[in-house]
């Protein structure tokens, strides 16, 4: 990790950039993979199966024998610990689930909002090195509060053509039984514009890497929403001299597993701290078994040393992190600064893994600065409001005058008649 010592401001912006392929290369390499799935259906996903994960799956959706297996490969400690988090995740979520109620704005005026689940929805869940059985919960928790219709999963095949099992299990425990083995940016393709077996979706869920992030953005500019940009998973932890310099490099290398293009940010005020905390990066990656993805990304990172706490709390804002840990004694106070963050940690013992697992918030945030204007996943996600008004016949003749004059102004006529011949009906009767 690179350390800075107390960087200007005219500084802060290039130590906000994360790590990541050129821009020409990703975006024409995802662009050949959407071209190819839309046009080539569910050849082209065979054909990137075996180029990417290296093997053929067989019947791209997932079978219930292979779910029946899946459920008996997983350890009953597992399956606890999922009911757990499921649980947390349940409520949660639940308690975002409210009825709008409606509003008279004038007399004879009513107006309100209705929520309405997205029909059909697809969440990417990532395989690979680390399937994230965890993003299941995550997205088909709230998927399924909201009343989403339709809600399919697709997630890369191992080695052995299937998904792993964990991913299966808890996607049929949550009731959700239409899984494909897809990953990557074709998987985001096949969503988006639908195979001869991948059924199109209208909202695309789900974290990965660049390709993933890239392939979604693109897809969104033919007419299919997404949750957000989110990308390469990143932490910020801010601390001051007081805090366990173990808790800090145990946090940081927990983001920094997830893979080589992952980034990680220390800020204090604090230099001996720095030190102890190089010191404890060192020891604990002795013992990872993912040590070279975790070092990987440690390149990409930084240890930075500011003046003052309030100092880290904007360098915090303007890099706008996915996960933020405030780990200080002052804690509470900082975090009334926050302005730009994806899900907040607080103290000693808030790590961010609490939030990928089970505390009950949601772990599908914005990353690589989007957290300036989005937000992570929740209910509201799966929903879409429609809005309604009703005027009465008073309504429209207290309203009435005031919209004739502003059409008329805005040279609308037609806007303005459709009120006049409405109010001339009224005043004869």
């Amino acid at each position: 990790m690179k350390t800075v010592i107390r960087p200007e401001k005219d500084e802060w912006g290039s130590l906000c950039e994360r790590p990541s392929l050129k821009k020409n290369y990703l975006e024409d390499k995802v662009r050949d993979i959407l071209i190819r799935v839309r046009t080539e259906k569910d050849k082209a996903l065979y054909s990137y199966s075996e180029k990417f994960d290296g093997v053929n799956p067989g019947n791209l959706k997932v079978s219930a024998d292979e779910l029946r297996e899946a459920e008996q490969l997983v350890p009953e400690e597992i399956k606890q610990a999922i009911n757990i988090a499921r649980e947390n995740i349940d409520k949660f979520h639940r308690s975002q689930l409210f009825t709008e109620a409606p509003v008279e704005t004038s007399r004879g005026v009513r107006c309100w909002r209705k929520s309405v689940p997205i029909e059909k929805t697809g969440l990417y869940i990532p395989g690979g090195s680390a399937p994230l059985f965890s993003t299941v919960l995550m997205l088909g928790i709230p998927a399924k509060l909201a009343g989403c219709k339709e809600i399919i999963i697709c997630s890369p095949p191992g080695k052995d053509g299937k998904i792993n099992p964990f991913i299966l299990y808890t996607a049929q425990l949550i009731g959700i039984r239409d899984i494909f083995k897809a990953g990557g940016a074709q998987a985001i393709a096949a969503m988006a514009y639908g195979t001869e077996t991948i059924p199109r979706v209208y909202k695309i869920f789900g974290p990965g890497n660049q390709f993933v992030t890239k392939a979604k953005e693109l897809v969104q500019q033919d007419g299919i929403a997404i949750d957000m940009p989110a990308g390469p998973s990143e932490v910020l932890i801010i601390s001051d001299g007081m805090a366990n310099p173990e808790f800090i490099a145990a946090d940081l290398i927990s983001q920094a597993e997830h893979g080589a293009d992952s980034q990680v940010i220390f800020l204090t005020d604090s230099g001996e701290m720095i030190e102890k905390v190089k010191l404890q990066i060192e020891n604990q990656l002795l013992t990872l078994p993912r040590q070279e993805i975790a070092s990987g990304a440690l390149e990409n990172s930084k240890l930075i040393l500011f003046n003052t706490l309030d100092d880290c709390i904007g360098f915090s804002n303007s890099y706008a992190p996915e996960h933020l840990i405030i780990n200080t004694s002052d804690a509470n106070r900082l975090a009334e600064k926050v302005i730009n963050a994806g899900s907040v940690f607080l103290g000693s013992y808030s790590c961010e893994s609490a939030g990928d697992y089970a505390s009950g918030t949601n772990h599908t945030l914005p990353t690589n600065g989007y957290a300036r204007n989005y937000s992570g996943v929740s209910i509201e996600s799966f929903l879409k409001k429609i809005s309604f008004q009703e005027l009465t016949a008073e309504g429209i003749m207290n309203l009435g005058p005031a919209i004739e004059i502003m059409a008329e102004a805005e040279q609308l006529n037609g806007h303005k008649n459709a009120v006049s011949i409405r109010l001339k009906s009224l005043k004869n009767g």
